[in-house]
């Protein structure tokens, strides 16, 4: 049975079954923020178990929805040949569409801090204000920035949705003005323009991805066999640090030190 942990749930893969937020049910669309931005097999990606039982769980929760799945790839490789090659039109039922987040039309999103890190506003999808519910469902991993461990979870599987015309740097592929002046820092205004958006966080756990430096790629799988879920990003995150013998991040506790919300006990 799923572990109940800070409203957050834990289950070993074999027995992972998704429970919606209450956003999910009944309503008209859903957005799904999968990690498949990488031409790359999990756990560098999202595996298609736990994607597709929380496609299927938002499916009953939602008969009639419109089930977005969007995402923006890293990689010249375009996101519907990686769907193809991991799986992911085996998952999709008709009411079920992929849409590549760098062709959506999009808003400009205010930060809500009053101490930006670095972006007073972040320009993503418009899509996002025009659904019902909003899931990140992510990869875990951890790779090595200017030699500091960063770990990737649900908050950080949203870089994908950032058009990378807007936040390229030196390669078009990626979104290199993300990573300035550090990824943690740029976090902070990623959850306070788009992150609090998101009705429900989903980390798959099954394996961690361990890179041995900057590359999100290329590296190593280490069994860990859970699967972590709930309705916040950050205890989500945090309580998959716990599970994958993992610091958890100095930005997760920032962010919930500057909003007052649950943090480290």
């Amino acid at each position: 049975m799923p572990e109940l942990v800070h409203a957050v749930q834990v289950a070993a893969t074999p027995e992972f079954v998704y429970t919606p937020p209450k956003a999910a049910w009944n309503a008209t669309r859903i957005l799904v923020k999968p990690n498949l931005g990488y031409p790359a097999k999990p756990p560098v990606t999202v595996s298609m178990g736990v994607l597709g039982g929380v496609l299927r769980s938002l499916r009953q929760a939602s008969p009639t929805a419109e089930i977005l799945i969007v995402e923006g790839v890293c990689s010249p490789v375009s996101l519907s040949e990686i769907a193809g090659r991991n799986g992911l039109y085996n998952v999709m039922d008709e009411g079920m569409q992929l849409l590549d987040a760098d062709t959506l039309p999009l808003l400009e999103y205010p930060n809500r801090s009053s101490r930006p890190m670095r972006f007073q506003t972040m320009w993503a999808p418009a899509l996002l204000q025009d659904v019902d519910c909003r899931i990140s469902v992510s990869a875990f991993k951890r790779t090595l920035l200017k030699n500091e461990p960063l770990i990737s979870a649900s908050l950080k599987n949203l870089y994908g949705l950032f058009p990378r015309s807007r936040y390229k740097a030196r390669s078009a592929n990626s979104r290199g003005q993300l990573h300035r002046p550090s990824v943690p820092q740029v976090l902070q205004d990623v959850y306070d323009c788009i992150g609090y958006w998101f009705d429900g966080g989903v980390v798959d756990a099954d394996q961690k991805f361990v890179s041995h430096d900057w590359k999100p790629d290329r590296g190593d799988a280490v069994p860990v066999g859970q699967v972590i879920w709930g309705d916040d990003l950050l205890q989500v995150d945090r309580e998959a640090c716990h599970v994958g013998g993992e610091a958890v991040p100095s930005y997760i506790e920032a962010i919930a030190k500057r909003h007052s919300l649950p943090q480290q006990d």
